[in-house]
């Protein structure tokens, strides 16, 4: 794996994307405008949020109906019960529950807060609030949305689905690889040497969240309206895997 320089491109102007809308269509138009031509070697990095849009993974919280045990944890949190529900629905283990804090972990395995159920850029009429959920599985969300850009353009970049997480022990968030597709989102490096000839014997890089950390520099937080970053230069012979293989198995969980 090498790289002399990355180049990042975000993309904005896209419109407001709706349940069941073609989100490869609209990337595909602003892919379109872009001087290179997109290659098969660059790297498409897609906001999580339009991915459960077009997925229709919104839910209204009118249409939860809390439980005892989301209504107990809602007193200890201080959180809207009915999104306590939610966040249950989408998770195997509640980890830390606290004022304001609900930590879990989600069935895909990531752990996170709030399972990762979003209220922010979630446009509702008055009285009608929504949430957004993270797709059913990331991985074939970058496949699928892959195969269509490569139909639509003729040529398939790598895509990675990202979103903002935090971290034990670390202040702030940084994006990391929900789901991806066409590109190495873990590289194995043990075996290679370092420059002084000493056998790499741990080493595993986590290029889907440092590419997806890279992108979330130009989309922003808040109303910056960069849904997705095209990054071009990156030279890797890795083979492509998916960014379930960055998720460390219960099993090798060091703090349980």
């Amino acid at each position: 794996m090498s790289v002399g320089a990355l180049t990042l491109t975000g993309l904005s102007g896209l419109p407001e994307v709706l349940p069941g809308g073609d989100l490869a269509a609209l990337l595909a138009v602003s892919l379109a405008t872009l001087s290179p031509a997109t290659a098969a070697a660059d790297v498409l990095v897609v906001a999580q949020k339009i991915v459960s849009k077009s997925e229709g993974r919104l839910v209204e919280l009118a249409s939860v109906v809390p439980g005892t045990r989301a209504r107990e944890l809602a007193a200890t949190t201080g959180k809207d019960a009915r999104l306590v529900e939610l966040i249950l629905a989408e998770s195997t283990e509640v980890l830390r529950a606290r004022p304001d804090v609900l930590i879990v972990r989600h069935r895909l395995g990531f752990v996170m807060a709030n399972a990762g159920i979003d209220r922010s850029n979630v446009p509702a009429p008055a009285g009608h609030e929504k949430v957004l959920l993270l797709p059913v599985d990331p991985d074939a969300s970058a496949e699928r949305l892959r195969a269509a850009l490569g139909a639509r353009l003729g040529i398939a970049p790598g895509v990675i689905i990202s979103d903002s997480f935090g971290r034990p022990w670390r202040r702030g968030v940084v994006n990391i690889a929900l789901g991806a597709c066409g590109i190495p989102a873990l590289v194995n490096r043990r075996g290679e040497t370092d420059r002084a000839g000493r056998a790499l014997e741990v080493t595993e890089v986590a290029l889907g969240d440092a590419l997806a950390a890279a992108a979330g520099l130009l989309m922003g937080e808040a109303a910056e309206g960069i849904p997705a970053v095209l990054i071009r230069g990156l030279r890797t012979s890795a083979p492509a895997n998916s960014a379930r293989s960055l998720i460390r198995p219960l099993h090798e969980d060091l703090f349980r």
